[in-house]
């Protein structure tokens, strides 16, 4: 068993700041710039849905849209479980076991431990997902009972609200979403730490052209709910 080759250190350090520093620019567009990425139209888009839903009583389209959701990350809580069990019975045979030293002092010094550890990540980006997918499904669930709510029954459950709450469980699902796709570097860093940096460049490049809007100019639109219609619109 040899110490751990440069390469990893190197690497290593280098895949974690490509993902942090792109997420860290993500998340500020977000809050700077909302409407030039998917993330801030699909909010914006979402409390209009939710306001013409409340307004149109428009009750099966509601139910039929949020059961897909619903569907979708069942699917994908139930898969991100089942990979993260498959690892863990991997990592916890009785032969393996034995290698797994739990003093992180000793779990970093050893190759073979050092793939070990590289399992144990994967089975974490797995866990992670699945939590977030039934967060998702919990916020889902509970929306499906609000948008159903006569306003003049209750005066707290107002369109606001109720959007605010879809997006909690649309926050999750993307933050699920995110494991699953850092789970693939992960798995590349099983083969070697260039092949875990080459994938950390390639899943920015296609996270950038799915987090933004290449071809439509948001830039100058503002996220403001209408409670009604003026005067002379269509």
């Amino acid at each position: 068993m040899g110490e751990i080759h440069w390469t990893e250190i190197v690497f290593g350090a280098a895949t974690f700041f490509v993902l942090t520093s792109y997420h860290a620019y993500w998340l500020y567009q977000v809050r700077q710039a909302p409407f030039q990425t998917y993330l801030g139209v699909t909010k914006h888009m979402r409390h209009i849905w939710v306001e013409s839903i409340i307004r149109e009583r428009r009750d099966i389209l509601s139910v039929q849209t949020l059961r897909n959701w619903i569907m979708a990350s069942s699917f994908l809580a139930s898969t991100s479980m089942i990979l993260g069990l498959g690892i863990l019975s991997f990592v916890f045979k009785p032969e393996h076991v034995t290698e797994i030293p739990f003093d992180l002092t000793l779990m970093f010094s050893r190759m073979r431990t050092l793939f070990m550890a590289k399992l144990m990540l994967l089975m974490v980006h797995f866990f992670f997902a699945f939590f977030s997918f039934t967060l998702s499904i919990r916020y889902m669930n509970q929306v499906n009972f609000m948008i159903n709510v006569p306003p003049d029954c209750n005066h707290l459950m107002t369109p606001e609200f109720i959007a605010h709450t879809l997006d909690m469980g649309m926050i999750h699902y993307t933050v699920g979403m995110r494991a699953l796709y850092l789970s693939v570097v992960v798995t590349l860093w099983l083969f070697g730490p260039v092949w875990m940096f080459l994938g950390s460049l390639t899943l920015v490049f296609v996270l950038y052209q799915l987090d933004h809007c290449c071809t439509l100019d948001y830039s100058t639109a503002k996220c403001e709910l209408r409670t009604s219609h003026s005067e002379g619109e269509p």
